[in-house]
């Protein structure tokens, strides 16, 4: 297990990323990719069985992570490329055209650490229970991570998923859900309350968890403690949209607006340069 100051490290560099990226081009979401970096830097630096100068498409013998939500791009660019995948200067090229960065991951560009388009909400976990019986056919013990926003949860393909993975028991599949309880339209009890989540995945047979999904302790210890379990398990993380710059935190509004050129500057000002900017 990596150093946890050293992870929060990487983690307030990756946030450092995430909003000059944005910024530079003018478009993105910052505030659900601030609100992961956390937990993105737990599994690259610390948690996936993975090695960047082996990657392949099939994952074999890999631990697997699929983006749901694909929006929130910058927070895995930056980590890919922290963790080694690309060169960390290549992040200059975000949602520029005809670069591999586009808004939302694509494959026919052949990206490395990317297996799926994502961004077109509600796939993201059939893919991974896909993987994870391709797996079980295949006799690889590798688990298989996936990580969704609560207001995705409003698309059906999402229960239909569960619904699958719990009546098959499935295993080796750890979901995440960010529940920072905000989308683009608003609050998600707004929007489209979602109810008593622990209940819902429960009655779809899934062994639910939650965890502080700001604090790197808590994803350490909980992702460890969710390893043991037997059967699909989803953890409920709860995050703070805009995590770590205060001005965008505690609203939705910064689910996908870019800071102007005051706002970078106040945000940098509260996030350590700890690996160098790219």
């Amino acid at each position: 297990m990596s150093d946890i100051k050293h992870l929060e490290k990487v983690a307030s560099q990756t946030r450092r990323d995430i909003v000059r990226m944005v910024h530079a081009v003018q478009s993105g979401h910052p505030g659900g990719s601030l609100g992961c970096a956390d937990l993105f830097v737990a599994l690259y630096h610390s948690i996936l069985k993975q090695d960047p100068s082996t990657w392949t498409m099939d994952g074999e013998g890999e631990d697997l992570f699929f983006l749901s939500n694909g929006h929130i791009s910058p927070v895995w660019y930056s980590t890919l490329a922290r963790a080694g995948y690309f060169e960390i200067s290549e992040l200059d090229s975000f949602r520029k055209l005809n670069t591999r960065l586009q808004g939302h991951p694509t494959t026919h560009e052949g990206l490395p650490g990317i297996r799926i388009a994502s961004g077109s909400l509600g796939q993201g976990l059939s893919a991974a229970i896909g993987a994870t019986l391709s797996k079980k056919l295949n006799s690889d013990l590798g688990y298989v991570y996936v990580l969704m926003g609560d207001g995705e949860l409003q698309e059906g393909q999402v229960w239909e998923a569960a619904m699958f993975a719990g009546a098959k028991k499935v295993n080796n599949l750890i979901a995440f859900v960010d529940w920072n309880k905000r989308q683009i339209d608003g609050d998600v009890k707004d929007v489209l309350d979602l109810g008593d989540l622990n209940a819902k995945w429960e009655s779809f047979g899934w062994k639910t968890m939650e965890m502080n999904g700001n604090d790197m302790s808590s994803i350490l210890s909980t992702v460890e403690k969710a390893k043991s379990e037997d059967g699909p398990v989803v953890i409920l993380m709860k995050t703070e949209m805009g995590a770590g710059v205060d001005f965008m935190m505690g609203s939705h509004k910064w689910h996908g607006i870019p800071p102007s050129n005051e706002q970078l500057a106040q945000a940098l000002e509260q996030l350590e340069e700890t690996l160098g900017d790219y």
